[in-house]
């Protein structure tokens, strides 16, 4: 065998990102208060970089202190020249490596917001798509302290659905971390707690219905209405003082910002839904091209140029950068309205199963690109405004090819055939398959065991057990517990 040098070429395509990509793909996620910041940030660092409703003649013709800064500029261009990358667009929340730049505040921990931590909540709590929209309505309308308004009947009629519908969704909100949040005035707040402590017996209960003698100290009135002595209402008004009156002020003192819609959708005078950019959110820069070619007139030096040429590429990308996110955030929602069209006629009882794939593939984006553009954006309805991941619930494919069931739904169903199993046939996942899929419903195994934990049912063999207990038991079931479950 001999060994030799020679030559070979070789043809590969390969994904390069360069910077600016990752500039572009940081813009689709960013909340419309982060990119505020963010292009504010360019606008101090980029010279040829200008709001778009500053001096709009200032972008065809520079003035007479335009020139004078010339020099100035130039200046700065040399200091900063050994330093400047071809882009100067920097990491978003990354830091840098001088001393001047160092960010003491990234290592601070980021303060959890009420609202994230009720909704983390929601999502374990709800699994039915027109409950938890229900629930991210109410949870939106929380204030600092914890508190919802004391009206809440706009919710059904915006929500299209029942009065009993919210109430059911509120008690549930109302058992959620902190005790006490999601009331709708003091009394039911301090309830709340009670409950959570087991102590809202009905003397406790009168005394909560008649907190206004509290206020006026009045004990004697209340020892009547409670029907305890001396004693027992001072226990009872110690616990009370216990309580947190404004659970939700534990989360800290972070501020909290008004939402600002990224689409408002209304109706169209086709019967149909009208999808607009709100441009109140879109930051407006403009490439100052005329003062570019009026500074590199009088700018000798290779370095100085090479700045403000750096500069002015990455200004106008920044521009189209913008533009390409506003219309890719527009292209999303309205696919998103034309696929949940249902929701917004008749209501979150019409949501239909969506995933980031239906949106991709119908717009030809890719799933990833859909994520980021549905994180940290929120969309104004005739219902309400929602964050744009809400419309999306999973689903299950259909087992002879035809519309795909919702992963709600296929619980529903895996709750009724439990429900309705005899002590003498209680059916095992693998025979709950094959009725699914009987059914039309193609299904896994390990599937249908996860949503069997989720929805907190035993396995077959406790079940069995269960039922031959109660079985065995009927006439004395007030007086004995069922076999513990196994471990």
């Amino acid at each position: 065998m001999s060994i030799a040098q020679r030559l070979e070429y070789r043809h590969s395509q390969s994904l390069v990102m360069s910077p600016q990509l990752m500039q572009a793909i940081k813009l689709l996620q960013l909340s419309n208060l982060d990119l505020t910041t963010f292009v504010e940030e360019e606008l101090e660092r980029n010279p040829l970089l200008e709001r778009a409703n500053d001096n709009a003649a200032g972008a065809e013709s520079p003035t007479e202190s335009d020139h004078a800064d010339a020099e100035r500029l130039s200046e700065a261009a040399a200091r900063n020249a050994q330093d400047v990358a071809p882009t100067t667009y920097t990491e978003w929340g990354g830091g840098a490596s001088g001393d001047e730049d160092y960010n003491l505040e990234a290592f601070v921990a980021v303060e959890t917001k009420l609202t994230d931590h009720l909704a983390e909540q929601l999502s374990v709590a709800f699994t039915v798509p027109a409950e938890r929209m229900i629930g991210q309505y109410l949870i939106d309308l929380v204030d600092e302290a914890g508190y919802l308004p004391p009206d809440l009947g706009q919710a059904a009629e915006r929500l299209g659905v029942t009065q009993q519908d919210v109430e059911g969704v509120l008690a549930v909100l109302q058992k959620f971390d902190p005790p006490g949040v999601c009331a709708r005035n003091l009394s039911e707040c301090l309830a709340i707690q009670l409950r959570e402590l087991d102590r809202y017996d009905p003397a406790m209960q009168a005394l909560i219905e008649h907190l206004d003698l509290l206020a006026k100290r009045d004990i004697a009135a209340l020892r009547k209405l409670c029907g305890v002595d001396d004693e027992d209402i001072a226990d009872m008004i110690g616990e009370i003082r216990r309580l947190n009156p404004k659970p939700g002020m534990k989360f800290g003192s972070a501020r909290l910002q008004t939402m600002v819609p990224d689409v408002y959708v209304r109706p169209g005078p086709d019967g149909g839904w009208h999808v607009e950019l709100n441009s109140d959110t879109l930051p407006r820069v403009l490439v100052n091209q005329t003062y570019y070619s009026e500074l590199s007139k009088k700018i000798g030096k290779d370095g100085d140029k090479s700045y403000f040429t750096d500069a002015l590429q990455n200004a106008t990308w920044l521009v189209r950068a913008l533009d390409q996110r506003a219309r890719t955030i527009l292209k999303v929602a309205t696919e998103i309205v034309r696929q949940q069209d249902g929701f917004f006629t008749h209501g979150v009882a019409h949501l239909r199963p969506l995933n980031l794939k239906a949106v991709a593939d119908a717009i030809q984006m890719h799933e990833s690109t859909v994520s980021r553009v549905t994180a940290n954006k929120y969309m104004a309805t005739n219902r309400g405004t929602f964050e744009l991941k809400y419309f999306f619930t999973a689903s299950i494919a259909s087992a002879d090819g035809g519309e795909a069931h919702s992963a709600e739904a296929v619980r529903h169903h895996i709750k009724q055939l439990i429900d309705s199993e005899e002590p003498s046939a209680i059916l095992s996942d693998d025979t709950i398959v094959e009725r699914l899929r009987a059914s039309g419903i193609d299904i896994a195994r390990r599937t249908v065991a996860k949503y069997r934990e989720a929805m907190r049912i035993p396995c077959s063999l406790q079940r069995r057990r269960d039922k031959e207990w109660i079985t065995t038991n009927k006439s004395s079931i007030g007086r004995s517990s069922p076999p513990a479950k196994d471990s």
